[in-house]
């Protein structure tokens, strides 16, 4: 039974290579793009640091901001 459920009547190959192709990517997709948020969040934070403290003010009610600084609590100003 499991066996048929395996080989699919000749066409197991086939689509159980598309299935581990299609997870190969979707996860090498998520882990790339995970990567490159990391990567954006830490200038982000380099450079929302240099601010003088007024300016700091102002960026933090923008909303775009609120949405990065809410994500990192533990990033004090």
């Amino acid at each position: 039974m499991i066996e048929r459920l395996f080989s699919m009547e000749g066409y197991g190959i086939f689509v159980w290579a598309a299935f581990g192709f299609t997870l190969f990517c979707c996860s090498a997709l998520y882990l790339i793009t995970k990567v490159q948020l990391v990567k954006q969040e830490k200038k982000f934070f380099v450079k929302f640091g240099k601010l003088t403290q007024e300016k700091i003010e102002i960026a933090k009610k923008q909303k775009i901001n609120k949405e990065i600084l809410v994500s990192k609590p533990n990033y004090n100003f």
